[in-house]
């Protein structure tokens, strides 16, 4: 019975990833989805149920991808390698959009820019922060992590961010950092670093043009929410 079991599950998953091979990822549910994805870390046992539960647990598969590592192996049936598989998903997707948003590419005001880095913090489960340097014409030369597992920039490092501007040669900077939870406000702490860091900027020639807070899926900008008349 446990061979024939066997066979079941391994003639479905061949029929699966022939359909993926053949109609591509649009053919499939959420669940087939992330039932075909495990099956890449659970090489024997059914995954559909798994793939039910976890969708359940997170509330959808945004949620499924957006999960910890802790929270996910709390889940029954997911181990460490599942967890890593689906955490490295979202990892990979970042570093893909990344890799399209070509050096050299301009972005004008807070708009431009906010689409530009909102895939930096697209399924983040913590807090992060990072520096985006523009060239004088306002053109994309690199954008950096500044720090993970915080989003207050009371304890961003003013050494790294000096690195980084003199690193690239940049004549202007951008900060943005995210809440993973309420609203993309920054906070009185924020405020006055921002300040700090602008006038740090300015005594070496380069420019801070805004500083913008995401959260889910939404941001703001200190400039236009007027905290930069203030500097």
């Amino acid at each position: 019975m446990a061979e024939q079991g066997k066979n079941i599950h391994s003639g479905h998953r061949a029929r699966q990833k022939e359909k993926f091979r053949e109609h591509g990822l649009d053919s499939f549910t959420d669940v087939e989805a992330l039932e075909l994805l495990l099956y890449y870390a659970i090489p024997r046992a059914d995954t559909n149920e798994l793939a039910h539960r976890l969708l359940d647990r997170f509330h959808g598969f945004r949620g499924v991808l957006e999960a910890g590592l802790d929270e996910l192996q709390a889940v029954p049936g997911v181990g460490e390698n599942a967890a890593a598989l689906l955490r490295l998903v979202t990892a990979l997707n970042t570093r893909y959009q990344r890799a399209g948003r070509r050096r050299g590419m301009s972005v004008s005001g807070s708009g431009e820019i906010g689409e530009f880095l909102q895939h930096e913090f697209d399924y983040r489960n913590e807090e992060c922060s990072v520096l985006l340097c523009l060239d004088p014409g306002e053109h994309v030369i690199e954008c950096h992590l500044l720090a993970e597992g915080t989003s207050s920039m009371v304890e961003l490092s003013a050494r790294e961010i000096m690195q980084y501007v003199l690193q690239d040669k940049a004549a202007k900077a951008v900060l943005a950092h995210n809440h993973v939870a309420g609203v993309a406000l920054p906070s009185s702490a924020d405020v006055e670093a921002t300040g700090r860091i602008y006038h740090m900027l300015r005594t070496i020639g380069v420019e801070l043009l805004d500083h913008l807070v995401f959260c889910d899926g939404d941001f703001v900008s200190m400039r236009e929410s007027g905290h930069f008349a203030y500097f």
